[in-house]
């Protein structure tokens, strides 16, 4: 079990926050960590040489990073002083950090006199049966018609209704794109994306969409549905948000990926050359890799080449899945969103003992706000948003073909070589890698690197299972408003030889474009994050369990030249 990425800022002294009843979060330190969305801030104080070496930003909005090791990093947020993310304040939302050409003014929500009300979860009051989100390619024409009036309901409504459809693709922009400073805060910058706040904040999003629809169509029992993608038979764009004459239409899609072609959940910008058959059996391979290494891979991939997948190419930001701030504008992204959402609960289901949700308070006790379908300004809060259960949904039952597709060793690689041999010209031109020079890199060629694993013996099956290797790719930079893909190879003769459903390959890092930073002054636009990949199957498999040093192959897919990578190596992660 790994992770995604963790972003890494140097730790910035506030004064303290006075006390507020209305937030119900009370100070308990003068020194805490500004949550920088960028690390390259030209802006950070630079005279805080005893400062806590962890940032909030890494701790909390950093712990889709974590994986395996969350625990033992949020002890370390502990000592490091961090205190829950606070309720982003509204009144301080400013303009968001969009691209060039942009086709919206704000991502504002409508304002409100009123104090937000505590979460109030329906579970306990509630008698009703809980709703059922089915898997969007199996609904019936009775369904379809109704979710097409709700979203047609939804768009009918005037932008400063905080129910309307507009306001509810804002949200996204508005939390994604540098609306929001934390409440106490109003400097900094709030970014659910990368993130361990990613899972929550969006299944909070898509439970007060869900309300709000339902009380527009009179339904309080509907439940918006899921875009299957990781099943053969979901693998097609689901055919309601196909029909042109359907509200739930969008023309700013890529037109080539209609039905009834099949998505590609490794998308990189390129078409892919394969059969039906090979497609299918790509994405389940694609798809075991991910969950079983833990929750923030899944929002590396497949979450990020769905929305890349799905956005048009002919929009200068790949408008509208194709881009944070443009993407709640499909209302295909909730049918995405809601098989992410899914995603939690299946990883969860997969190992109950070992795939358990964080237990610090201080992530437990990070808030959003959103407009319910009264509509009143609602304070959520993370501990609320664990169990579907308990908010009244959940999903149907489909099989999970995925966990079944374990990939399998290229023929070629089958043969582990020493990992400090240097590649021959015949092995450079089947597809081998330069020898990476001194860290940092730019990553415009395939890069390949002897790691030395912190263990020369095969381990036991008690030792594996009480302590994970993980291949740490640190300090990756990239512009946020960057597509970039990357694909990260361990002992691969022949990288170009592998593929996506390959052994070899551990994992990839993806950049879906989104800007940050602007709306508040600042000019910072890059990010500095770190990919985590789980390598005890792997190794198992690779029969690289007793090797001193493991081969390292990077190969840019996408972005080529504009990624930089500060480090690799191999830790040990309880």
């Amino acid at each position: 079990m790994a992770s995604l990425s963790q972003l890494i800022a140097k730790p910035v002294t506030f004064p303290p926050r006075s006390s507020r009843t209305s937030s119900g979060i009370r100070p308990r330190r003068a020194t805490v960590q500004r949550v920088w969305c960028a690390s390259s801030r030209r802006e950070r104080s630079r005279s805080e040489p005893d400062a806590p070496k962890h940032d909030r930003r890494d701790v909390l909005l950093g712990l889709g990073a974590l994986g395996a090791s969350a625990s033992a990093t949020l002890m370390s947020a502990r000592r490091a002083g961090a205190d829950p993310v606070a309720t982003p304040d509204i009144s301080t939302c400013g303009p968001a950090d969009l691209p060039q050409g942009a086709n919206v003014l704000t991502c504002c929500p409508p304002p409100s006199n009123a104090l937000p009300v505590d979460f109030a979860p329906p579970g306990a009051a509630s008698s009703s049966p809980l709703r059922t989100r089915p898997a969007a390619h199996s609904v019936t024409a009775d369904y379809a018609a109704k979710f097409n009036a709700g979203i047609a309901a939804m768009k009918a409504l005037p932008a400063d209704d905080p129910r309307s459809f507009a306001a509810q693709a804002s949200v996204h922009c508005a939390y994604c794109d540098g609306s929001y400073s934390p409440e106490g805060f109003p400097g900094a910058e709030l970014q659910v994306h990368n993130s361990w706040l990613f899972f929550p904040f969006h299944r909070c999003y898509l439970y007060f969409f869900e309300r709000i629809l339902g009380s527009l169509i009179g339904d309080p029992g509907f439940a918006i549905p899921f875009w299957n993608w990781d099943a053969p038979d979901g693998m097609r764009m689901p055919a309601m948000y196909a029909d042109r004459s359907s509200q739930l239409f969008d023309p700013r899609r890529d037109g080539r990926h209609a039905p009834p072609k099949l998505i590609d959940l490794d998308y990189n910008g390129r078409e892919p050359r394969f059969i039906d058959d090979q497609q299918i059996d790509h994405n389940l391979r694609v798809m075991y890799r991910q969950p079983n290494q833990g929750p923030g891979p899944v929002e590396n991939i497949p979450h990020g080449p769905v929305h890349i997948w799905c956005g048009d190419p002919s929009q200068p930001g790949r408008e509208d899945m194709g881009n944070f701030y443009s993407a709640g504008n499909d209302p295909l992204f909730y049918a995405h969103h809601a098989n992410i959402d899914r995603m939690w609960s299946v990883w969860k289901g997969l190992d109950a003992r070992r795939h358990t949700d964080l237990a610090d308070p201080d992530w437990l006790d990070a808030s959003f706000l959103f407009y319910d379908e009264t509509p009143k300004l609602v304070r959520i809060r993370v501990r609320d948003v664990l169990d579907t259960g308990a908010l009244g949904y959940r999903y149907q039952d489909v099989p999970l073909p995925w966990t079944a597709a374990r990939p399998t060793v290229t023929a070629a690689s089958a043969t582990t070589r020493r990992a400090d041999s240097l590649l021959t010209p015949a092995a450079q031109a089947a597809g081998g890698a330069k020898k990476a020079g001194k860290f940092p890199i730019t990553l415009d060629e395939a890069a390949s690197v002897a790691v030395r694993r912190p263990v020369a013996a095969k381990r036991s099956e008690a030792e594996k299972a009480s302590r994970e290797e993980v291949l740490v790719i640190d300090g990756i930079e990239v512009d946020r408003d960057v597509a970039a893909k990357f694909d990260v190879f361990v002992n691969a003769e022949d990288h170009a030889a592998v593929g996506s459903g390959g052994r070899e390959l551990a994992g990839s890092f993806v950049n879906v474009p989104h800007r940050h930073g602007h709306g508040h002054g600042k000019k910072g636009r890059g990010i500095k994050t770190t990919l985590r990949l789980a390598l005890n199957e792997q190794l198992e498999d690779l029969k690289a369990e007793g090797d001193e040093n493991v081969e390292v192959t990077l190969v840019p897919r996408q972005g080529k030249g504009k990624v930089k990578v500060g480090g690799v190596r191999i830790e040990l992660m309880h």
